[in-house]
């Protein structure tokens, strides 16, 4: 499709922003035209597409600094972007709006293996971390699928997890302090160099705010120790329900696994054919569950953890016997994502968290909806912490297949809510989830958290349109005033 042009008065804003640009930053690092602009269209989810006016590269914090105060005095909304690789359409561009992306930021400032941390620019990305420091035995735990690409700003702001938050948490846990820069310019820290700084938790409250509150300029992470042994079980069950349940009997027996996954039929066929991790074709399920620690606590372990398996269903187990028979079962599962390109044009990556004891249910749930939907589902996720990425497959080019996954996808998230769990997990809100914020926050709670955001971004001019599905004016919500009128959403073209 092709976006209409702009009218006369839009053009003429369009070129004083560009203008105003140009005027506190080289000309390297504002991007203005079609061509240029075209990646910045949509972030992992391709159904919702648009052009911001201009896109801005900034260097360093004081280029991100100049180019927010600039942007301050014209009331323009500034939306932050990472490496793109968001699935709750966060980072989604406004037309009448600059996207800030942040990926020339991306150099490692500093590493402190006495204190266990390391100062990286937010363009960092989550594994350039763990290659710098795992030959002084280290790493950085977060470890998402993508975390090839993504980065550690877009991390922090959406409060990412991966294979392994079970046992070492998500990127809230693993946070020491953020530099940011705040709407109008300021430039703040918040956190420090420890593990309690005092005081209130802003960095809690920076962490998973998804561009709404600040843009990070850096991050100080934990680096924790590589673990003495880490060994990988795969398990195999005659249905997905099992695997389940396998899950809920592993962490009621007092085991923490470093991680647990589960991935159905479909995602493992699709994903063999693609990293050929020796997956077995034709299963119902799998479980891959790690057990780390020191040598002599892993070999304590692993027959415990065979005997919880077998009497939950597995009809076989695997054990990795070597570092690279253990990468080669978790490059499996963090290929399953891409590989879903074999088996279908498009899919819709839901994320939603439940109570582990709500698996079982909620995989026959889901199997229902995919019958009543007529769409195909693979079932991928992070199981220990009952983090649900079902794969909806569709395919665009079919009429009304793109509506029936997004309503297929909303009831998924209703039941996560129904059954005690929650509406994101790690994707973040964003424009996905927004219209369905007050299925699970009443009016009170969806208040407070705006009051949050007017006392970081009075004039809402960061990120306006995501998270909330109703916004008011600061005044209406006590504040004494904000710039401008409307509160603006997104121009957003639907594929």
């Amino acid at each position: 499709m092709i976006l209409p042009q702009p009218e006369p008065a839009r053009l003429a804003k369009r070129e004083a922003v560009i203008s105003a640009l140009l005027g506190v930053l080289p000309a390297e690092c504002v991007l203005h035209t079609e061509e240029a602009l075209t990646p910045y269209e949509c972030d992992g989810v391709p159904a919702y597409r648009q052009k911001p006016m201009a896109v801005v590269h900034p260097r360093d914090t004081s280029e991100v600094s100049r180019a927010m105060k600039a942007m301050h005095e014209l009331e323009i909304p500034v939306v932050p972007w990472g490496a793109g690789t968001g699935l709750s359409g966060g980072a989604l561009s406004l037309a009448d709006g600059v996207t800030f992306a942040m990926s020339r930021m991306n150099r490692i400032l500093e590493v402190d293996l006495d204190n266990r941390l390391a100062v990286v620019q937010p363009g960092v990305t989550n594994l350039a971390i763990t290659q710098r420091v795992q030959h002084e035995g280290f790493y950085y735990a977060p470890d998402p699928s993508s975390q090839i690409a993504c980065s550690i700003g877009g991390n922090v702001a959406e409060n990412s997890g991966g294979v392994h938050c079970l046992k070492y948490g998500v990127t809230t846990n693993n946070l020491l302090g953020l530099e940011v820069v705040l709407s109008d310019g300021e430039v703040v820290r918040v956190g420090g160099r420890g593990y309690d700084d005092g005081g209130f938790d802003l960095l809690g409250v920076l962490t998973g705010s998804e561009g709404l509150l600040a843009i990070i300029t850096e991050v100080t992470v934990r680096l924790l120790p590589k673990p003495e042994v880490a060994r990988a079980l795969l398990a195999v069950f005659d249905e997905v329900e099992g695997a389940g349940q396998a899950v809920a009997d592993v962490i009621a027996a007092g085991m923490i696994p470093g991680g647990m996954e589960i991935m159905d039929k479909l995602a493992i066929e699709a994903t063999e054919q693609y990293a050929k991790s020796g997956y077995p074709v034709g299963a119902e399920a799998i479980l891959l569950v790690e057990l780390d620690g020191t040598a002599s606590e892993v070999e304590h372990q692993i027959p415990a953890a065979e005997e919880i398996l077998k009497n939950a269903g597995a009809t076989e187990i695997r054990i990795s016997n070597s570092e690279e028979e253990r990468l080669r079962l978790w490059a499996g599962r963090k290929a399953a994502f891409p590989a879903m390109g074999r088996i279908s044009p498009d899919y819709y990556c839901m994320d939603g968290t439940i109570p582990r004891a709500a698996l079982p249910k909620m995989l026959a749930l889901i199997r229902g909806l995919s019958e009543k939907y007529g769409l195909r589902v693979a079932n991928v996720f992070h199981a220990g912490d009952g983090n649900l990425h079902p794969l909806l497959l569709y395919d665009s080019n079919v009429p009304g297949e793109l509506e029936k996954a997004e309503e297929m996808g909303a009831e998924i998230l209703k039941a996560c809510v129904d059954v005690g769990g929650v509406l994101t997990g790690e994707h973040g809100v964003g424009t996905e989830k927004r219209d369905l914020m007050s299925y699970q926050f009443g009016e009170n709670d969806l208040n407070a958290m705006q009051r949050v955001k007017c006392s970081f971004d009075d004039s809402q001019l960061l990120n306006p349109g995501k998270m909330f599905p109703q916004l008011h004016r600061c005044a209406e919500l006590g504040r004494m005033h904000i710039h401008g009128g409307k509160i603006p959403f997104p121009d957003i073209e639907r594929f």
